[in-house]
């Protein structure tokens, strides 16, 4: 029961200008200093919201067509100098160059092509690891793929001659190396795809390979007419057909793919990683998936994305921003932004607008 004789509390403005406060930011950082823990900032701080990030204009330079095919050409010209010089033509008693010419070239296309995208990102530790592990696997594959490639040709050269072809001047001869040649592509992309530690990799580059060496096999004989054979003829030829088995691989594995991030900011500007594992994880050190250099603020191991289906998300141990919120675990819709330190990507889907 409430006396009258009780008087209402009157609180002045000379009582409110006496009131202080506490800093809830600051005391609250420390307290999370003196605890050992690690401290991303508050909200109220305004630490928690990421640099703006704009778009930048990727280079093609890291476009997966573009540094395969050209990995490609390279590896296919290195092989054809290291044989050529013990190259016999015609059909005098061959040396050890005719013998290893196709599988040397063979071999350093594999290696070429396995290790491009280590150089393109920047991982000296990878692209070592693969070229030793590239090595071998393509001299197997090399010569196992020269005798399945050298039955298909003289079995197609058989066929053609009985039908009438005589000269390499008949197209149909053109199609037979062509066809034959689709072999050695099958193998660099089966190396590619192996050491990206990826079956659906492997597929996707196997049969870009095999599109990619098909054109490179029809074109070699009009190259060795127009150029008069010899030594030349077969330079150009063999690196047109590394570089087309190279292009054939990176345009194949990019219309194929499903799930990707796109490089929109920071170093890597344009270049898309292609998400095939069912964990993909992004850090500064060289033995993540996405090597993200340049940026002492990134972990060594900061993100992990994780594949479950239909469901991808991603897990952060380090300060991750999704669409612009900090997150920490965060399913990933397509079209959004995923930042990390200096660098920015596009998660994106194929079967989602």
């Amino acid at each position: 029961m409430v006396s009258n004789n009780s008087e209402p509390i009157k609180i002045t403005l000379d009582d409110l200008a006496q009131v202080h406060m506490p800093q809830a930011s600051a005391s609250g950082a420390a307290v999370v200093a003196a605890a050992g823990g690690r401290s991303y900032g508050t909200i109220t701080t305004g630490d928690e919201v990421p640099a703006a990030l704009g778009e930048e204009r990727g280079s093609f330079l890291l476009q997966g067509w573009f540094y395969l095919g050209l990995a490609g050409f390279a590896g296919a010209l290195i092989g054809w100098a290291i044989c050529e010089p013990a190259f016999v033509d015609g059909p005098a008693p061959h040396r050890w160059g005719n013998t290893w010419l196709l599988p040397m070239v063979v071999t350093l296309i594999c290696v070429a092509c396995a290790i491009s995208e280590s150089i393109v990102e920047r991982s000296v530790r990878k692209a070592l690891i693969r070229s030793a592990l590239a090595l071998p696997l393509g001299v197997v594959l090399g010569f196992v793929f020269y005798s399945f490639a050298n039955i298909i040709f003289n079995v197609g050269i058989a066929l053609c001659r009985g039908a009438g072809a005589q000269s390499f001047r008949n197209p149909a001869l053109w199609i037979v190396r062509g066809v034959a040649w689709m072999v050695f592509g099958a193998a660099a992309g089966l190396v590619y795809g192996i050491l990206g530690q990826s079956s659906k990799k492997a597929l996707y580059g196997a049969l870009g390979g095999i599109m990619g060496a098909g054109i490179g096999g029809v074109i070699f004989d009009p190259i060795d007419l127009a150029l008069r054979g010899g030594g030349t003829s077969r330079a150009v030829g063999l690196g047109l057909l590394g570089m087309a088995a190279g292009v054939g691989m990176g345009l194949v594995e990019s219309a194929l793919k499903d799930r990707w991030f796109y490089v929109t900011a920071g170093p890597l500007a344009g270049k898309q990683f292609i998400l095939y594992k069912s964990t993909t994880v992004l850090g500064s050190s060289q033995q993540c998936d996405i090597y993200l250099f340049k940026d002492a603020n990134i972990l060594p191991q900061h993100a992990v994305v994780e594949i479950n289906g239909s469901r991808v998300q991603i897990r952060c141990a380090g300060p991750v921003f999704v669409a612009g919120s900090p997150a920490r675990l965060q399913v990933l819709q397509s079209g959004a932004i995923v930042q990390i330190g200096r660098y920015a990507f596009r998660y994106q889907e194929k079967h989602k607008k």
